[in-house]
This record gives structure tokens, C-alpha cells and sequence, in this order.
């Protein structure tokens, strides 16, 4: 089971990855933009150092770009800051050409922005080292988010496909917890889902009655 950390707020980092929960984390520049980090080559440098010295193993960066080559050049530029770096790129028709480009030079990538199932197949067909379906946005579409994540991991399953799937966009834990049910082991999570993880009541409770114990047999 890999677990990555969906934000690129330090001070989320700072919490959560030294509790030996999470492989790595995952950034776009949606989520740059929330932090208020500029989406820019020196920024990202910094954060994946960042990210390396709090102990993460691994770190998700996005390229951009509206042409090929600029989506190529700033992915090697990425890839370039630590071997540790994968370059996410959209599974557009440009990006999955730039994501091409960059498996042939040996650079991994995650192919991200996956709402169709068919678009497993594309990742699969180039061999990308992720793709990464959004479940919520797939499921607040109207459609069996879950149901179609669980046909995307047969597919792969059944073609013999080195690419995985890093499920992001989730909004309960419930769902997370079917998809384990049918072979999906990568997730990335926002901080609040994370804080879930723990959420247990009863679970607290009998933490605290342990407690209580201890003290008494002092």
C-alpha cells in the first residue's frame, strides 16, 4: 500500500510525513496556486528538497505548457531536480505526446487528469509509470466513480500493464477502502482525508480507557 500526501503546503508536510504514513507526496499547480507557491522550476526545486529532507521517498511534480516542447522541457527540467522526481503530465493529446518523449529518455511519468475509462489505455499503450484517476470528479459527474476505477485496475490487471494507478481526488475514506478491496493500492490524500484515517471514535476511546489503566496500576 503506497499512500502519498495531495498538497504542496509545507506546514502539511511538516505534520504528516514524519509519521511514517505517507511514501510521498503529489503537487499540481492548482495546488501550487493554493499554497500561494509560484509555479515556476526554482519554486518546485525547492519544494521537492523540501518534501526529501521531511522524508518523503518520492514527489509528484506537474509540468505545463500548452506545446509539446514546452511540456518536454520543463518535464526534464523536473526530472532533472532528484531521480526521486516523477513528471505528472495531462493525458491530453500534446501531453501524452510529451509523456512519450519523456519514458523514451528513461524519466518517469504519471499521466494525470484521467476521467474516462478508456484512458487507461492510452497509458498503458505508452507505458507511463502512473495514471491518475480523479474518483471524486469522476463520481460528482453523475457517474459510479468507484465502479469505474475497479474496471480501469482489470483492464490493467488483465493486459499485463506495468502502469499503476494513483487514485486522487477522494472524498471519503469508504471509497478508498472498496478500491483496496479490488486490487488498487495507490492513493494520494488531502490533509482533511488523512485526518479521517484516524477518525475513530471508539478507537479513541478505548485509547484513552488504556490510558486511564496505566495510570491507575502506576
Amino acid at each position: 500500500m503506497y499512500f502519498y500526501l495531495d498538497t504542496a503546503k509545507v506546514d502539511q508536510w511538516e505534520h504528516w510525513l514524519t509519521k511514517g504514513l505517507f511514501y510521498g507526496v503529489t503537487t499540481n499547480p492548482i495546488l501550487l496556486e493554493q499554497a500561494q507557491v509560484p509555479c515556476s522550476l526554482a519554486q518546485l526545486q525547492q519544494l521537492a528538497t523540501q518534501a526529501f529532507q521531511l522524508g518523503a521517498q518520492e514527489i509528484h511534480l506537474q509540468t505545463w505548457g500548452t506545446e509539446v516542447a514546452e511540456l518536454v522541457a520543463r518535464g526534464q527540467a523536473i526530472a532533472a531536480i532528484d531521480q526521486r522526481a516523477v513528471v505528472k503530465v495531462p493525458i491530453t493529446l500534446a501531453g501524452t505526446e510529451a509523456a512519450t518523449q519523456l519514458l523514451t529518455q528513461g524519466i518517469r511519468v504519471t499521466l494525470t487528469g484521467v476521467y474516462a475509462i478508456h484512458q487507461v489505455l492510452i497509458a498503458a499503450a505508452i507505458k507511463a509509470n502512473f495514471a491518475a484517476p480523479y474518483l471524486g470528479r469522476i463520481t460528482a459527474l453523475g457517474e459510479n466513480g468507484p465502479q469505474q476505477l475497479a474496471t480501469m485496475q482489470q483492464i490493467l490487471d488483465r493486459t499485463h500493464s506495468s502502469t499503476k494507478l494513483l487514485v486522487a481526488s477522494i472524498r471519503n475514506i469508504e471509497e478508498m477502502t472498496y478500491l483496496a478491496t479490488q486490487g488498487l493500492d495507490t492513493f494520494t490524500l488531502s490533509p482533511s482525508i488523512a485526518d479521517e484515517l484516524f477518525a475513530v471514535e471508539v478507537t479513541q476511546k478505548a485509547a484513552l480507557a488504556f490510558e486511564d489503566a496505566a495510570n491507575r496500576m502506576r
